[in-house]
């Protein structure tokens, strides 16, 4: 299983996080929640996303793409804010033909929120930030009991 490394935005030091895991990371020194950041591809994407105990935001986009470039920092972002209660999954549509045709991404960026290996959101294009953390904050309440 491959790993990130993340720097804890709480207190500094370096973490290894899973692709994939149950739960959600933790900082093994203060033991806060740590942002999810991680790539998938039309491999690996079932075990990442789909399975995902952790609602999983999935970016799809491209490094040609002007609007991908923007949208990205702010997704990382909401990534933080969100720790422990969000999974963000970066999806290279040039890398990853199959999911592309899959989920019928016609633009990019194109960002869905998968809870429970279903596709509850889908937001396209590059709004600006406070609209994307409004409709996160949505697609995540909608889930919630």
């Amino acid at each position: 299983m491959r790993s990130n490394l993340i720097t804890c935005p709480h207190c500094g030091k370096t973490n290894r996080i899973p692709t994939a895991a149950s739960g959600h990371p933790r900082c093994g020194n203060c033991r806060k929640d740590l942002p999810w950041i991680v790539d998938a591809g039309d491999t690996d994407f079932a075990e990442i996303a789909e399975r995902s105990s952790t609602p999983a935001l999935i970016d799809f986009w491209a490094a040609w793409c002007g609007p991908c470039r923007m949208v990205s920092p702010v997704l990382d972002k909401l990534a933080q804010e969100r720790a422990g209660r969000v999974k963000l999954v970066k999806v290279d549509v040039d890398k990853s033909p199959s999911l592309s045709r899959r989920f019928d991404i016609q633009a990019i960026p194109t960002m869905l929120l998968i809870r429970d290996g279903k596709v509850v959101a889908r937001q396209a294009g590059a709004p600006p930030a406070a609209a994307l953390r409004q409709w996160l904050d949505a697609a995540l309440a909608a889930g919630q009991p």
